[in-house]
């Protein structure tokens, strides 16, 4: 249940249930957007990383997040949308079940095959997951490898390449402090130089703490 969802994440803030955030949207990624200049996970669900790619029934793959990415921007970029906000994660990101012209944006991920119920924290879109495997929509058109998984995998070979086995990279650039994660599309060309303030970091708890953001879908 929702309320379950927010109580399990250790540094969760619990908010009002009159709490809404409003206004016009741009993407971060497949699962994150930001609102009125706060940044807004989407609650429930997890859409493939930028960069990932997604196996098809044919054979050969797609560009799983580029395209998750890209629906999420149609439906919402530069619209107005309407967040319910339950609470923060450890990122000190809202969680929000967000809307847009009368669409749950959440859902509707969901729905068209391009996130998945994010189970390990709830349970509300389990039924509408099992609705596009049925019909073999977005990333279930062939063997799917959940997001989790995926970051799970790029973090391990990454940490036993790193300085101390702190695989994020901290980026300095035109565009700000920008840290990018072993997910990250942009993660192999980033290079460190720590004579220019750039750093290594162990988590994104620590990289968001030290000011810097995540890298935002273009």
């Amino acid at each position: 249940m929702r309320l379950a969802f927010v109580l399990l994440l250790l540094s969760a803030t619990i908010a009002s249930a009159a709490d809404v955030v409003s206004g016009r949207a741009s993407i971060i990624d497949g699962d994150t957007i930001e609102v009125a200049h706060a940044t807004i996970r989407l609650y429930g669900i997890d859409a493939p990383e930028a960069g990932q790619k997604c196996d098809k029934a044919s054979g050969g793959s797609w560009r799983c997040g580029d395209e998750a990415t890209g629906a999420i921007a149609d439906l919402a970029e530069g619209k107005d949308v309407r967040c319910e906000i339950l609470g923060k994660d450890d990122y000190d990101r809202l969680l929000g079940i967000c809307t847009v012209g009368g669409v749950e944006i959440n859902q509707r991920m969901v729905a068209d095959g391009h996130a998945w119920a994010f189970v390990k924290y709830a349970s509300d879109y389990v039924d509408v997951e099992q609705q596009a495997r049925s019909a073999g929509l977005g990333v279930w058109q062939g063997p799917a490898r959940a997001p989790w998984d995926y970051r799970a995998e790029k973090w391990t070979v990454a940490e036993q390449e790193a300085p101390e086995g702190c695989p994020i990279k901290g980026n300095i650039s035109r565009n700000g402090k920008i840290y990018h994660p072993p997910w990250s599309p942009w993660y192999s060309r980033t290079r460190i130089d720590e004579s220019k303030g750039e750093r290594w970091f162990c988590s994104e708890r620590e990289a968001v703490d030290a000011g810097w953001r995540a890298p935002h879908w273009r």
